[in-house]
Order: C-alpha cells, then sequence, then structure tokens
C-alpha cells in the first residue's frame, strides 16, 4: 500500500452541545440538547450537533476533548433535526431518536424485535468510540455495525455472502453536511476485494485484491505502534478492518465528500492525511482499458502502456490522453487449439478484475489448467499457506481490466499472460542481441557485458543456497558465489516477486556498465536464461555498512578515522554520478544496507526528483554514522520521531557533542564530528534549494574552519508545519537509479 500524503485536512466546524452525562443510558433515561455521554477515558462523546453552515441538528459521536472537534458516527443521517432531539432507550429496548419528548413516532431507531427476556437492556458508549446496545453481556445492537463516512480501529467494512447483507461506509454530502452523499466503500458481492461505488452505480476505485481466509498486512507507524490491516474472506462473510497497536493514537479512515478514502492520524492540534486513493491516474478504475497497463508513480506523458503482445486500440491514443480504449491483441488467438499461444510473466501488479477463484489448487495444476483452456486469457497463483504445497489458483476468462504497475509491494501478485508464440519468439530472439550491444551504446571505448550462463551462477552459489545468501532486498536475493578461478562475486538474483522487469533489468545493465570509479561496485557480467535474470557484482567481503554500524557487538570496530573516511568515500561516489559519469544518476536509495533508503520530503509526499533527493538522504546517512543509531526505528528512542529532529534539538542547545555514538566520543576529532553533524543538518533541510550540492558537501567536509560552513535552519520533519513526522525508509538492499542525459 502507498500511504503517506500528509496533507491538512480541512474539517467542518461543529457546534456541540456541553453538559456531560455518564458512559451509558438505561431504559427511561434521555439524551436531549443540552447534554452528552462521555465514554469512560473521556475519549468519545455521544450527543446532538449541528454543523456551523447549516440550520440541522443530528445526533452524533465525536471525538471530545481535542479543538478541532471530528464527528465519528451519526445516527439521523437521513431525517435530519430542525432543533435538538431526544435520544432514550425505549421500555421495547429500542434506541430512538424523536422531535421531542412528546413525540411517539422516532425519526430514527434500532428496530430490533426484542422478546420479554431482553427488555432489560443499556446503552453504553464505550472507548472505543462504539455505541452498543446490550441485554446482559450479549450484544443486540453497535454502531460500528453501521458505519457512517468513517472507520475507527475495530471497525469492519462486511459483506454476509448467504445474506447479502453489507455494512458500508457512505461519504457526507458535504463538508458541512452529514446527509448521505455519492460516495460509497463497500466489498463486492463475490467477497474478494472492495470498490469506491459513484452514485452506487460507477466503480471509481478498487482495492488490490487479498488472498486467503485471513490474511493480515502490517506497516509501521509513528509513535512506536503498527498499524494492521485485516481482511477475512471465508465461505459465509468477508469483512475488511484494522488496528493500531498504540491505543493512544487518535487515528481513523474517512470516506471524504470527494470520495477518497483517507488515513489519518491526529498530530499536534491537527489531522494530517498519512495516505489516500484514488490519488493519481493510476488509482482511478480501468485507467488504461482493456489489456492496458497504468504504471504508477512514474513521470511520463501517458501513465499506460500495452501488455506484452498488445497495441493500442487506436493509433496515437495515448498522445490524445485517450487512456480508457485500451489494447488489442496484436495477433489474434483462432483457439483452433487449447494449447494455443504462451503466457507472458508480468512481475509484481495489482491484480486484474473479475477472476474467477479455485481453491486448493498446486501451482502446477493452476498453470495446466489454464493453458488448456484457450478461453483463459491469463492465470495468477498465491500460496496463502506457509509450508502448504496448495494455494488460490486465480484464473482471467475475460478481458484484463485494472491492472497496474509499481503497485505497492505488499499486495501484489505476478501474473502470466496469455499471448500469440510469435510475439515471444521475437522477443526471446532479441534479449542476446540487446546485451551484446549494451557496451556499444557508450562509444566505441566501452567493452561488452561477459554472458554468464545458468549453469555456472547455479554451481557458483551452489544452487542459490541458504548458506550462500548474503541479504535479501525488494529485489530479490544476493549470494556469494565463486567463480572456477576462485573469484568471489556477489551474485544479483531479480525475485520472481520483484516489480523490476526486463526494461528495468536492461536499463540497469546499460548505466551500471557505464560507471568506473572506485567507491563504485563493479559489475562483472549478467546472465539471462530461462525466465531468470541474475547481475554479476564484484564481491565486498567487508560487508554492508549496517552490519557494523548498528551491532553493538561490531561498531567498536568502527573508529572515527573509519567512519570519516566511510563519509568522504560515499560523498565522492554520490558527486560521480551526479556530476563525472557519463550519465548523470541519481541514486534514489542510498543507504547503510547498500554502500539507506531515506525519501527527502519532495519525493515521499509529491514524487519529485532531483540532485537534492541523493542529498537528503547522505545527511541522514551521515547523522548515522556520527550518532550510530539506526534512523528507521528511532521513534523508540528518547521520544523523538526522527532522528534528525533529535540532534537538532541537541544542536540548538548547544549539546551537539551527545550526538556522538559514546563508542567513539572520547577517541574522535571532535571538530570533525561536529562538522559533519553541522553539514548532516543542511543536507536534511525540508526545502531542497537550502541543502547543498554534494560539491559543496565534499567542500565543507575537507573544510578546517566551521566559519566556512553556513549556518543550519531547523530541519525537514523536526517539526508538524507541512509534513508528518514519519521518516520514510526503503527496505531494498538494492540500487534504484535515475538516468538523465548530460
Amino acid at each position: 500500500m502507498e500511504w503517506l500524503f500528509p496533507y491538512l485536512v480541512l474539517l467542518p466546524s461543529l457546534i456541540f452541545s456541553f453538559c456531560t452525562s455518564q458512559d451509558n443510558l438505561v431504559p427511561g433515561k434521555s439524551i436531549s440538547a443540552n447534554q452528552t455521554l462521555i465514554s469512560s477515558n473521556g475519549t468519545f462523546a455521544l450527543g446532538f450537533f449541528r454543523p456551523e453552515n447549516s440550520t440541522k441538528y443530528f445526533l452524533g459521536i465525536w471525538y471530545d476533548k481535542l479543538p478541532k472537534l471530528t464527528v465519528v458516527w451519526v445516527a439521523n443521517r437521513e431525517s435530519p433535526l430542525d432543533s435538538p432531539g431526544v435520544f432514550t432507550l425505549r421500555t421495547d429496548g429500542n434506541l430512538v431518536v424523536l422531535l421531542d419528548v412528546e413525540a411517539s413516532a422516532p425519526v430514527w431507531s434500532t428496530n430490533l424485535v426484542l422478546d420479554a427476556a431482553k427488555n432489560g437492556t443499556t446503552g453504553l458508549l464505550t472507548d472505543t468510540g462504539n455505541f452498543v446496545l446490550r441485554s446482559g453481556e450479549e450484544t443486540l445492537w453497535e454502531s460500528f455495525d453501521h458505519p457512517s463516512d468513517t472507520i475507527l480501529p475495530g471497525m469492519k467494512i462486511s459483506l454476509n455472502k448467504l445474506t447479502g447483507q453489507q455494512s458500508c461506509l457512505t461519504s457526507w454530502a458535504t463538508l458541512d453536511d452529514p446527509r448521505p452523499g455519492k460516495f460509497t466503500l463497500c466489498i463486492d458481492p463475490k467477497g474478494l476485494q472492495a470498490y469506491i461505488w459513484e452514485d452506487n452505480s460507477i466503480q471509481k476505485w478498487r482495492i488490490a485484491m487479498y488472498i486467503g481466509r485471513d490474511s493480515r498486512s502490517v506497516f509501521g507507524n509513528p509513535g512506536g505502534s503498527a498499524f494492521s490491516l485485516s481482511y477475512n474472506f471465508d465461505v459465509d462473510k468477508a469483512y475488511l478492518t484494522y488496528s493500531v497497536s498504540n491505543s493512544s493514537l487518535k487515528m481513523r479512515v474517512l470516506l471524504n465528500p470527494s470520495g477518497q478514502i483517507e488515513l489519518l492520524l491526529w498530530i499536534s492540534k491537527t489531522w494530517y492525511q498519512l495516505w489516500k486513493a484514488p490519488a493519481d491516474n493510476c488509482d482511478f478504475y480501468d485507467r488504461c482499458g482493456p489489456y492496458g497497463a497504468c504504471r504508477k508513480n512514474e513521470s511520463l506523458s501517458s501513465p499506460c502502456k500495452c501488455l506484452t503482445g498488445f497495441k493500442a486500440k487506436f493509433s496515437n491514443q495515448w498522445d490524445m490522453q485517450d487512456w480508457s480504449s485500451g489494447c488489442v491483441r496484436e495477433k489474434a488467438l483462432t483457439c483452433s487449439n487449447a494449447m494455443e499461444g504462451y503466457f507472458s510473466k508480468l512481475e509484481g501488479v495489482k491484480l486484474p478484475d473479475h477472476s474467477v477463484i479455485f481453491e486448493d489448487r498446486s501451482k502446477d495444476e493452476c498453470n495446466s489448467e489454464c493453458h488448456q483452456s484457450c478461453s483463459c486469457t491469463a492465470y495468477a497463483y498465491v500460496n496463502a499457506t506457509e509450508g502448504s504445497n496448495t494455494g488460490t489458483c486465480m484464473q482471467w476468462f475475460s478481458d484484463l481490466i485494472d491492472l497496474v504497475e509499481n503497485y505497492d509491494i505488499i499486495t501484489t501478485h505476478d501474473i502470466f499472460i496469455r499471448v500469440h508464440d510469435s510475439k515471444l519468439g521475437r522477443i526471446a530472439g532479441r534479449m542476446s542481441e540487446i546485451i551484446r550491444n549494451v557496451g556499444a551504446g557508450g562509444g566505441k571505448n566501452d567493452t561488452e557485458i561477459p554472458l554468464f550462463g545458468l549453469g555456472s551462477i547455479l554451481a557458483a552459489t551452489n544452487n542459490f543456497s541458504e548458506a550462500n545468501k548474503l541479504g535479501e532486498g525488494g529485489f530479490g536475493p544476493v549470494y556469494k558465489g565463486i567463480l572456477p578461478e576462485n573469484q568471489e562475486v556477489a551474485v544479483k538474483r531479480l525475485s520472481k516477486k520483484s516489480r523490476q522487469g526486463h526494461h528495468e533489468f536492461m536499463n540497469e545493465l546499460k548505466l551500471i556498465a557505464k560507471l568506473q570509479h572506485t567507491n563504485l561496485v563493479r559489475l562483472l557480467g549478467c546472465c539471462m536464461e530461462q525466465e531468470e535474470m541474475i547481475l554479476i557484482y564484484e564481491y565486498m567481503p567487508n560487508r554492508s555498512l549496517d552490519k557494523f554500524l548498528f551491532d553493538s557487538s561490531e561498531k567498536t570496530n568502527l573508529d572515527w578515522v573509519t567512519r570519516f573516511r566511510i563519509i568522504e568515500g560515499v560523498a565522492q561516489g554520490v558527486l560521480y554520478i551526479h556530476k563525472y559519469s557519463r550519465l548523470k544518476i541519481i541514486h534514489r536509495d542510498l543507504k547503510a544496507s547498500n554502500v539507506f533508503g531515506y525519501m527527502s520530503p519532495e519525493y515521499a509526499l509529491y514524487g519529485y526528483i532531483s540532485e537534492k533527493l541523493d542529498v537528503y538522504s547522505f545527511g541522514v546517512l551521515l547523522l548515522e554514522i556520527v550518532s550510530g543509531k539506526r534512523n528507521a526505528s528511532f521513534y523508540h528512542f528518547e521520544n523523538s520521531l526522527t532522528l534528525a529532529r533529535w540532534v537538532w534539538e541537541l544542536w540548538k542547545e548547544g549539546r551537539a557533542v551527545e550526538v556522538i555514538d559514546t563508542s567513539v566520543r572520547h577517541t574522535c576529532r571532535t571538530h570533525e564530528a561536529l562538522r559533519c553533524i553541522h553539514v548532516g543538518l543542511l543536507c536534511v533541510q525540508e526545502t531542497p534549494a537550502d541543502r547543498p550540492t554534494m560539491s559543496s558537501v565534499i567542500h565543507m567536509l575537507e573544510a578546517h574552519e566551521a566559519t566556512s560552513i553556513p549556518p543550519s535552519k531547523e530541519p525537514a520533519f523536526s517539526t508538524f508545519k507541512n509534513a508528518t513526522p514519519v521518516t520514510i525508509y526503503s527496505n531494498n538492499a538494492v540500487t534504484i537509479t535515475l538516468p538523465e542525459a548530460r
């Protein structure tokens, strides 16, 4: 899931009642205009409210004691009142909203039919924001089963597959009008995924398909907690819910009046938007039409492309921004033979809509069944149960729509798409020619990249044994290998779950072939056989920096002289790819494990890419090297949310010496370490223009007078002015590059 887009959320001003009551409602008691129920921990309140720009009154639940009052549930959305009403628990056991104490017909009711034994009911506002109606220990009704526009932790969006009963979100009509709006978020009748619908007829957004009867995704979160998203799809019911391990955090999911689903977190007197969808072109349902793939987060004139074996339905349609027409086969399948066609593998995508699900299939069975049915246009396989030989087989028997590349890695899968054999034959025939020509593209002095056979790679790595594994990143594992002449190499095997395809693989070949610098790892060759894409690099015996820097038993091996030499070496390497290599390259994933992937605010929030992105990452890396503290988990330390914020607080208090790692603090050249801290703070400035170039960084690191370094301002993410205080990091252990022509 891509989920960090902090924008200020504008909320309607609301007028609430102020007099408080207890947290429960018993028969015969009522809540009127000047009364509220308050949950026992004081988090939530229930009562009547009126939006500031409205004359109507509603019964609702809101966060109590927040400067910006926020409604999370509304009872009488379809029947607003002209004046505050009465909320009461009738003797028949039902909760009702009345116009006044004299009224007999309710404007809203729980509408339960209860036997006499259950008439003794009680209403309770819980600390989770759920209002429940109970008879003894039995829950008869709860507001969590009837959401409005908000999902709180523990609330479910659900579907009963037997009865068809649904629990959906419905947006407000406007920011000031709680009446039902145009947009709903529901689980589809098949119970496999959720959609945002417009006017109950137009699909606007589809959540990625989740496989497994009890699937769970966990994401890191500010304050040392975890945000856990759960999907349960069993035979009778399906539901979507989430939880937060730190209950003190105020978090909610909102379907706003514009039809966007937002993840919101209360920080420093403001609701911040951590994620939203749809957020870009590729989020909108079926953006690129049949057999088109939408390339998410790429800076392209058109987000759409045709799948392998397909072409645009109309010429120049992408240039004309006609994205919905999609693609057609370059050569039609005749289906004269059930086995006709080959299958093109597309890796790491949001799977298309309208699949047919077959449970308890092996991978071979899934493959064979689709191959033997000419009407099967594609298949995908997910082994949902660890250690099982069977899993879920998905097959498609119609056009492939709403397929997205570069989607979040948590919810993506590989898909195999049926194409005519002639298309794949042309691709296979051209691969060796492309590789041979990689070197020639840079000029006559370039050398060709050696091709290794798969057999020699298997022998060198002992069949990719776990004993030879050096590590694993977002694009796949890396193994140590020994070639026949006893040359040690690092073998990067592109994972089948990676989103890097042939295009990205060839791009990396072309780029690295042109890089020659003592501080950059050297590419020795490549292998492309039997769907394997492998890069062979020189082996770095000293392991990656993070293995020493963040291990208490190893960090003593990094004295100050070594640390400063590493800082200067990394700086020189980044300067080379920015300024002196044949192609200007922006690394985008600089980190201690592949010397650090801490993204700058402008890239994390808006996708802006420049050299200053690498400068930001270098600044965080520099502060890590000096302090010996890992930025990615820094919220566990000193109650700070980022390393940069902690360093800044000590810097401005004149206590910067305390930043220096205790293992070198008393033996380092203090003035040199303080200069590094100063430069690191300059590199992590929020505005890219305030950050130095890598040339300036090297000049400042070599400077002997502190006065030659400009003063630092408050760094990015150290306050909550313009961004959520979450440092975004990459878990890749590989290089991501962006080339630019000189």
